[in-house]
């Protein structure tokens, strides 16, 4: 098998140019896009580390409604942080990249933080056709989010891959008191569209490590699947995780 060198700011799959840009967010997030004088919104290019190898690679794309925690379920699993602060939207599209071991494959993913808002949806069109996983969030404290998933997972099929890998999360899981998406409803919903399922917090980090790693292992079966290995089933290895860890998997 031959090994790659991620080379500084290189995409892991076929994606539209990318460009200089001016900085349209805080630097707090780490994550900035230009937007240029046509109204082009053109990702910035993440500093990779010269010494980061990988076998394949993977384009991942958050998607969901502004405000529903997508930023911050991306640096908390880049990072292993929490982004506090005052709310900022994503201007167009981010990404960054991280490589995961999977049983022994170097997989790196480059994972796509979308704008939420509807001005930017044309431009998150462009790039859903190149996605190999879709992460579809909505915030449990916020019904009209949850509410939306089903026009999200409209435009998902029309725009998407018709593999493409999809798995919903309740993101800001931690916050039970303001809670008005109860569990149950997001299990129901996605066993309507036959998707895996989790809740998920960037604060607390639950199962957002789960969440891209079983992610990576659905990828990674399907790219390099030897002939007499056993199919990967992505619905069985998310519930038996989270079984193993009581859902409080970080």
């Amino acid at each position: 098998m031959s090994r790659k060198k991620a080379s500084k700011g290189k995409g892991g799959s076929a994606s539209p140019s990318t460009t200089k840009d001016n900085s349209n967010k805080s630097s707090k997030s780490g994550l900035v896009a230009g937007v240029q004088a046509n109204g082009v919104v053109h990702p910035s290019r993440p500093s990779v580390s010269s010494s980061e190898f990988y076998d394949v690679a993977f384009k991942v794309m958050l998607v969901g409604d502004s405000g529903v925690g997508k930023t911050c379920l991306l640096v908390r699993f880049k990072d292993g942080a929490f982004l506090a602060g005052s709310f900022i939207s994503t201007v167009g599209i981010d990404f960054r990249n991280k490589v995961l071991d999977i049983d022994g494959v170097k997989v790196k993913l480059q994972i796509w933080d979308t704008a939420g808002q509807e001005r930017f949806r044309s431009v998150t069109h462009a790039y859903y056709r190149d996605a190999h996983a879709l992460l579809l969030l909505y915030d449990v404290t916020n019904k009209a989010s949850f509410d939306n998933i089903r026009a999200w997972l409209t435009e998902i099929h029309e725009y998407a891959r018709q593999d493409v890998v999809l798995m919903i999360l309740g993101n800001k899981a931690d916050a039970s008191h303001d809670r008005t998406v109860r569990r149950e409803e997001g299990e129901r919903l996605a066993k309507e569209f036959g998707v895996p399922f989790m809740e998920t917090s960037a604060r607390s980090g639950l199962n957002v490590d789960l969440a891209f790693t079983a992610i990576a292992k659905e990828l990674k079966h399907r790219s390099m699947k030897g002939v007499d290995e056993p199919k990967f089933k992505l619905h069985e290895y998310v519930n038996k995780e989270m079984k193993t860890t009581g859902c409080c998997r970080t």
